[in-house]
């Protein structure tokens, strides 16, 4: 089978010092996973004028050091042409980022805000829904929205649901939920509006930690089913 062609649409400036080089506008799996082994190749290929690398959904985007004497004249056709020729080096999948983590998840009612709700939606039960969840293999995608908040794929189309009519104020921290193809974990209490369906004891993100995110992109994601006394007792160990 020949191999797919995956190449740059073209590059954004996000203000004068980074630049958004695009090459999906929906959500394509196998862009994504080039897009991550892309900016890893990147970063630790440490160019000088380079001052961050960070993916996205559908492309990646390149932070200049305004300060740095090797910032080319033109750094956002630099960028791209940076991009381009690591591409032609054909970025193996052995080199994709990312470890395996397991997330122990409580699906009891007074966690899972709208299960009820969701199950109805998607044709199921509640415990049915928290079967499938549980038993796929998720990618972290990309982060986004707030710190420690990681976009999963893998979800089962079976749950692939709608976002919220009306976003919550505010969702607990840990909270588990599900919107269209994805998944995700609120880091802490912050206003969302996905489909809540259980909760985590285990704290997804510490700025005093020394790696302050327990996900990063690329990590592949595993939701271990636990009960209301197990929650309990991994939380009071946290």
């Amino acid at each position: 089978m020949a191999r797919r062609a995956i190449a740059p649409l073209g590059v954004v400036p996000l203000g004068d010092s980074a630049a958004y080089v695009e090459f999906s506008t929906t959500l394509d799996l196998e862009v994504n996973s080039v897009v991550q082994r892309l900016a890893l190749a990147i970063l630790k290929q440490k160019v000088a004028w380079i001052r961050d690398v960070v993916p996205a959904l559908g492309g990646i985007a390149l932070h200049f050091d305004l300060d740095n004497e090797a910032l080319p004249a033109k750094p956002f056709e630099a960028a791209l042409e940076l991009v381009n020729e690591w591409l032609k080096q054909s970025i193996a999948a052995k080199d994709a980022p990312g470890r395996e983590v397991e997330v122990p998840v409580c699906y009891e009612p007074e966690f899972a805000l709208d299960l009820g709700e969701m199950a109805k939606k998607a044709g199921l039960s509640a415990l049915e829904v928290a079967y499938l969840h549980a038993a796929a293999e998720y990618r972290v995608l990309m982060m986004g929205f707030a710190p420690g908040h990681a976009y999963m794929g893998g979800l089962d189309p079976k749950l692939t649901v709608p976002r919220r009519a009306s976003p919550r104020a505010v969702v607990p921290a840990g909270s588990v939920a599900i919107a269209n193809e994805q998944t995700v974990v609120y880091p802490y209490a912050i206003s969302g509006g996905w489909n809540v369906i259980g909760r985590t004891p285990i704290v997804l993100f510490d700025a005093a930690r020394p790696r302050p995110s327990l996900l990063w992109p690329g990590d592949r994601v595993r939701f271990r089913a636990i009960t209301r006394a197990q929650f309990t007792e991994l939380a009071e160990k946290q």
